[in-house]
């Protein structure tokens, strides 16, 4: 009867998952019964072109504490390009949803001729017994996810590696409870040497304030644990290769991503994780020790922004909308190497943008009677929930929430309540 019970639920589970929400539905696995206080790393490499992938599993690693919500271990949003399961027999006791600097790479000019390979680091809570992972890709013609890879993983296994990776410092920040019931936010060093750790706490705390100035964040501040890993580069600052500067750091960041002069990223996804072995998070920023302008953010991947740019808390607080709340990019005026990133016929998973094709499921519910849709592209509907034409890098066919936001704009006075209310919802994830 047991079986038939999990088996069931596991089904219904897994259709809300391929169908996407945007507010959480709980689903109770009982952690102690599962897992063990450790965290498990499954480093893969994801490899291919524009037209083909392939996964590889590279290595397994044993981590210390799991952080992670003890209580909501089944994904109920739906996000990300990816998505991935894990099985204790035909119980489905942990999934989550993520993105990956390769499914970006994929939309590329380049990827139309040349093929490569990607690290990418999932983590999960370390299995008593014996589990089934699955990982699923979203197809872009449907929407829906498909499965690529899966494999089985014993916990017994000696080739699990569980050296010390590294014997870098983590201080706390801000403590305001148990890891599993608060949003641990951990930033990690880049470009910093050893000499230049205490600008690196600095700018912690400068991101820190101002992350909790403005709103969801200033009213949820007690929902976080601020963690800072003093991961040490040998160089400051971080590659630019168009300037034919290259900097020998731990995290091996760089500008000009894609040929664009200021998407910031690290590449080797597992170099990160490899800094951030030691520590407790959910959430990884990674703050360059660097002047220029520009960042990244991927999620359930990491964030990216330099420390020394007059706009750098604004690329922060933007870039964390992405890795943290898995929030879409609502401007459609700007470089991007990307080409037809959306799908038309499909609406995207992210919250704050629309192609109309689902709208129900999104801030429909926001907008007022009177409110015109389509809105007009007009500062007399400046702070009005509606229905404006642009976004997701693209000025016709996707609809964004607001004339203005920070998804949006770094002038914007804060986040609007689409943006708002995605993000609520996923600090009540790992904190309720």
């Amino acid at each position: 009867m047991k079986n038939i019970f999990f088996i069931f639920t596991s089904l219904i589970m897994l259709a809300i998952s391929f169908l996407g929400f945007s507010q959480p539905r709980k689903y109770a696995v009982h952690y102690d019964d599962y897992f063990t206080s450790e965290r498990l790393r499954v480093d893969m490499i994801f490899a291919g072109n524009s037209q083909s992938q392939q996964l590889y599993m590279a290595s397994l690693k044993k981590e210390n504490t799991w952080a992670g919500s003890k209580t909501n271990l089944i994904d109920c949003f739906g996000y990300g390009e990816y998505f991935f399961e894990v099985y204790s027999g035909t119980d489905l006791v942990y999934s989550k949803g993520f993105c990956t600097l390769f499914q970006e790479w994929r939309t590329t000019a380049e990827a139309t001729r040349i093929s490569k390979a990607f690290t990418n680091s999932l983590w999960m809570p370390f299995p008593k017994e014996e589990v089934k992972l699955i990982i699923y890709e979203r197809i872009k013609k449907t929407g829906k996810f498909s499965e690529i890879f899966s494999a089985i993983i014993n916990p017994s296994d000696k080739m699990i590696n569980c050296e010390k990776e590294n014997d870098y410092k983590v201080s706390s920040l801000q403590l305001s409870g148990e890891l599993d019931k608060k949003v641990d936010l951990l930033f990690i060093a880049e470009g910093y040497t050893s000499k230049e750790m205490k600008k690196f706490i600095k700018d912690c705390h400068t991101f820190t304030k101002y992350l909790f100035s403005m709103d969801p964040y200033k009213s949820r501040r007690d929902d976080f644990n601020i963690w800072a890993v003093e991961s040490v580069s040998e160089e400051s600052g971080t590659d630019i290769p168009n300037k034919d500067i290259w900097k020998n750091t731990a995290g091996r960041s760089n500008f000009y991503t894609f040929y664009t002069d200021r998407y910031l990223t690290a590449p080797d996804h597992a170099a990160i994780a490899s800094l951030a072995s030691n520590a407790p998070f959910d959430a990884l920023f990674v703050i360059v020790n660097e002047e220029k302008y520009g960042g990244g953010g991927i999620y359930n991947f990491y964030g990216l922004g330099t420390s020394g740019h007059r706009l750098s808390n604004e690329v922060f607080i933007h870039e964390f909308g992405h890795s943290f709340a898995g929030l879409g990019d609502e401007y459609y005026n700007s470089e991007t190497a990307y080409e037809d990133f959306y799908n038309l016929s499909v609406e995207p998973w992210e919250p704050n943008i629309t192609t109309l094709v689902s709208f129900d499921s999104k801030w429909k519910d926001l907008i007022l009677p009177s409110t015109p849709t389509p809105t007009p592209n007009d500062p007399s509907f400046l702070d009005i929930v509606g229905l404006f034409e642009g976004g997701g890098y693209m000025a016709k066919g996707i609809y964004r929430p607001y004339f203005d936001c920070r998804m949006n704009t770094n002038e914007a006075k804060g986040f609007c309540p689409v943006c708002q209310r995605a993000i609520n919802a996923m600090i009540d994830f790992y904190c309720k």
